[in-house]
Order: structure tokens, then C-alpha cells, then sequence
């Protein structure tokens, strides 16, 4: 590096959260080594063998959207390390779809639930037609398998098969309610912008215990943020900037709960508060709601313990 130091992967909301854990220091020196601005051959190696990806975006209003992208295995590929192409239909039915126009900016989560592998970037995009993207990598690095749920691929519904029409809300129905209460797994999109407003998006995984999402009687959403690798992407984001998007899936049916919505952050939550295991928790309140029956073809199957 001609003797200078590697430039801080961090931006102001990530630095204050990890000052808060007194972890700033540690993450200035791990920072510029684990995260990237290309893809490492093992990732250009993991993206190929997905079936899915979870992606994040920025409409043209400013809300952040979470969502799940399919196609076969080898549908996302590297094209060089520096790019990761994204093939597949535009989809008008997704509201993320907004956010892929040609200079967005993106954030992709690589995760196979069988091994629990996950890999995350985030970049822009870069668009030639209507049939695929490829996103330009700004940052790339590796996560641990920590609170994924272990899933194996089952049957998958056909491209013929009927696909109803999106439900748009501004708040959760009584359906909507019970996929929250019972899951187990969602993404969250969020983003940051520079001083030139310039978007930097991520997504990234959340799961726990079933039901570890609290919904309360006015239909916002209480998360736990458990212990991790104090990266505090996300919550860094939403300290900087309070939206977020969200994607609960059903892998039983294959549909989408999408929202964009508002965030609080809570450092120290009052004892009353508390969720076992939690060091510290955050609230969602959904703005908007769009509800897409069997959006997905892919269907998975939880591992059980023999």
C-alpha cells in the first residue's frame, strides 16, 4: 500500500455503534482487511451455486425495499471480480424493481440454507436492457452462519403457474400479523447516502427462535439485535438514517411480505423491555405493505434432528 493505511470501510453510524460496545478500535484495523472492493475467488465460486438471492434497493420516493430474486443455479455469476451479474426478468409486480435502474445503487446477500453459507456486496448497478444486471462491487465480505435456520430445497412450482396479484396496504393485515408472529427469518435493506448523495445500500439476514419478532397491538415491529461480528451494517444505517425495508418469506408457500417503513434504535431498552438473549433492540413501523402470493417458485423444507 506504498506505506499508507487502507482507507476505513466505516461510515459515522457504523463507527457510533461500534464506540458504543467499545469496539472502534478493533473494527478500524479489521475493516479494511475483510471487507473488499472486488470478489475473492471463493465468492465468485459460492455465487453460482444459488438458486436465490435477497436484494436491496432505493425507490425513486427514498424507501429502502428488501426482496428475493430466483433463477437457476449459475443465474448469478461473476463476469469479472469486480462485477456480479444478476440475470433474470424485470419483475413490476416487486417494488424493489424501482430501484434497479442503471447507477442505483444495491446491496445483494448471498445465503445457502442448507450449509448456512453467506456472502454479502454491495454496489451499482449496472443495466444494459431489461433482461438482467450486473452490479459493480464497492464493498464484498463474508459473514458467519450465525441464527441461519437450516432449510433444504423442495419441489419447485413451475413459471406457468398463476401468480395473484400484489395486496398493497399501509399497515399489516391479520395474515400479515401471523407470518411475522411465527417466523423465524427475515431481510432488512437499509442505506446511507454520501454528501454528493451518493446511496450506499446493504441487506442483510435476521433470524432467531420462532416468533422472535415481537408485533405490537399497533402493528409495529420490536427486533432483537443479537450478538454478532460488531460490523453493525445495519444498525449503523439506521442510525444515520432511520428507513428500512423488510422481506418476510414464506418457504412453505413461496410468498413475500414486503414493507418499507421507520426505525428506532434502542441502545439501553428499559428492563420491561428486554428480549432474552438480545443485547440491544430496534422498532420498525411499517408505511408501506405489499403482500405477493407465491411470488416464488423455490419452496423450502426446515431440517429437523433425527
Amino acid at each position: 500500500m506504498n506505506g499508507q493505511a487502507a482507507a476505513s470501510p466505516w461510515h459515522r453510524g457504523e463507527v457510533a455503534i461500534q464506540e458504543s460496545v467499545g469496539m472502534a478500535g478493533r473494527m478500524a484495523e479489521l475493516g479494511p482487511r475483510v471487507i473488499r472492493d472486488h470478489l475473492t475467488e471463493q465468492h465468485r465460486a459460492f455465487f453460482p451455486l444459488l438458486p436465490f438471492a435477497v436484494l436491496g434497493s432505493v425507490d425513486g420516493e427514498g424507501r429502502p425495499w428488501a426482496t428475493l430474486r430466483e433463477g437457476e443455479p449459475g443465474f448469478l455469476h461473476a463476469t469479472d471480480p469486480f462485477r456480479l451479474q444478476v440475470d433474470g426478468r424485470r419483475d413490476p409486480d416487486d417494488p424493489a424493481e424501482a430501484g434497479l435502474e442503471d447507477g442505483d445503487g444495491v446491496a445483494l446477500l448471498g445465503i445457502e440454507l442448507a450449509t448456512r453459507r453467506r456472502n454479502r456486496l454491495n454496489g451499482t448497478v449496472e443495466r444494459a436492457g431489461p433482461e438482467g444486471f450486473a452490479i459493480r462491487v464497492e464493498q464484498s465480505f463474508g459473514n458467519c452462519p450465525q441464527y441461519i435456520r437450516s432449510r433444504h430445497e423442495g419441489p419447485r412450482i413451475g413459471d406457468g403457474a398463476t401468480r395473484p396479484r400484489p395486496v398493497l396496504s399501509d399497515g399489516l393485515d391479520p395474515a400479515a400479523r401471523a407470518l411475522v408472529a411465527a417466523a423465524d427469518t427475515f431481510f432488512v435493506a437499509s442505506f446511507v447516502e454520501d454528501a454528493g448523495g451518493r446511496r450506499q445500500v446493504d441487506v442483510s439476514h435476521r433470524g432467531g427462535r420462532s416468533g422472535f419478532v415481537r408485533v405490537g397491538a399497533e402493528g409495529g415491529l420490536t427486533v432483537p439485535d443479537y450478538s454478532g461480528n460488531r460490523f453493525f451494517n445495519t444498525l449503523g444505517n439506521l442510525l444515520a438514517n432511520p428507513r428500512a425495508g423488510l422481506v418476510f418469506p414464506d418457504f412453505a408457500t413461496g410468498a413475500l411480505l414486503q414493507m418499507s417503513g421507520r426505525t428506532e434504535i434502542m441502545l439501553d431498552p428499559n428492563e420491561d423491555e428486554r428480549i432474552d438473549g438480545a443485547e440491544r433492540l430496534w422498532r420498525f413501523v411499517p408505511e408501506r405493505v405489499v403482500v405477493r402470493p407465491r411470488a416464488l417458485g423455490l419452496r423450502f423444507v426446515e431440517h429437523r434432528a433425527a
